[in-house]
């Protein structure tokens, strides 16, 4: 047994990385002094959602190995959930169990919500409704040639179909005249607002991840995953959010008629694999953390890695 540490982990990496299996060996490990195993605070944007089981790998009763999972199945299909609302609940839940004297072990899965639990909610100035209305307005295709102009860097990390986000970093830049990347970089060095969080990453090569990605939508195909989001989509019970989890989106496509099963197959890999890219751009801005902790993973197993991050709490 370890004894409860002061410090916690928190554990990012990309996905198909086995941070799931990491936290649930971590939380077996790090027991409070009345030897009750820790408690797994998860941190994933799609997770949240009930009935999105399979194409958001939310770990099953069995995978879990009897540790508590927190935040998961919090919300319903239709709901609005944000990164605020998320911090909004992690935040008193993760003192209550240091309190108790739980370790909790967080388990990332969406970045965003990590970097706001480790550093704070990035505060942007609220445009003017006259600068929403401006960019609501433009064609996307005119959003993007004026984002690569002002801001390169987040051109180059925003997806070209997400809508959202570009609109948003066009707002934050007609509204400051500052790149939204500039506010993120201040945002990136200040002090960490968690010194007792301790963070661990996951380090993998891109084409094994790539590989372990392949593999995993394989295996979601073949334990139900178009079953699952067939239910969901003749119940008409997917809303505007909880539509665009990535495995559930692109069947929805085939479902409405506008591309074969085999083809949306096939965009899930590739829009997965996008993701994992993505990641990797939040993941360089993390790893700047003082004392973090980051760990090669290919060819080593949960166990072994559970008792390197433990021996490092």
């Amino acid at each position: 047994m370890v004894p409860t540490p002061i410090r916690y982990p928190v554990i990012v990496g990309p996905t198909a990385g086995g941070k799931t299996a990491l936290g649930v060996e971590l939380a077996k490990r790090l027991r409070s002094p009345d030897d009750e195993p820790g408690q797994v605070v998860t941190a994933d944007a799609y997770q949240i959602y009930t009935d999105l089981n399979i194409g958001t790998a939310k770990p099953t009763l069995d995978e879990r190995e009897g540790i508590e999972h927190h935040l998961i199945d919090i919300a319903g299909l239709k709901d609005r959930f944000t990164v605020h609302d998320w911090l909004h609940r992690a935040d008193p839940l993760v003192a209550q169990l240091r309190t108790d004297g739980i370790t909790p072990v967080v388990v990332g899965g969406t970045n965003l919500y990590i970097k706001a639990f480790l550093d704070g909610l990035f505060q942007a100035p609220e445009p003017s409704d006259e600068i929403k209305a401006q960019v609501e307005q433009m064609p996307q295709p005119e959003r993007r040639a004026m984002l690569a102009k002002v801001d390169a860097e987040a051109n180059a990390r925003i997806d070209g179909a997400d809508h959202r986000r570009t609109r948003r970093a066009l707002e934050v830049y007609l509204q400051t005249g500052t790149p939204i990347t500039e506010l993120q970089k201040q945002w990136d060095a200040d002090k960490p607002t968690r010194p007792e969080a301790v963070l661990v990453g996951l380090d993998w090569p891109i084409e094994t991840i790539n590989t372990r990605i392949n593999q995993r939508v394989k295996n979601m195909i073949e334990q139900g995953l178009v079953e699952e989001a067939r239910a969901v989509f003749d119940a008409d019970g997917f809303g505007p959010q909880s539509r665009e989890a990535i495995g559930y989106k692109q069947l929805i496509a085939h479902f409405e008629g506008r591309c074969s099963l085999d083809e949306a197959i096939e965009r899930i890999k590739i829009d997965t694999r996008r993701f994992a890219k993505n990641q990797r751009t939040w993941l360089k801005r993390l790893r700047i953390r003082p004392g973090s902790l980051w760990i090669e993973a290919e060819g080593r197993d949960a166990t072994d890695i559970a008792n390197q991050v433990a021996d490092h709490l």
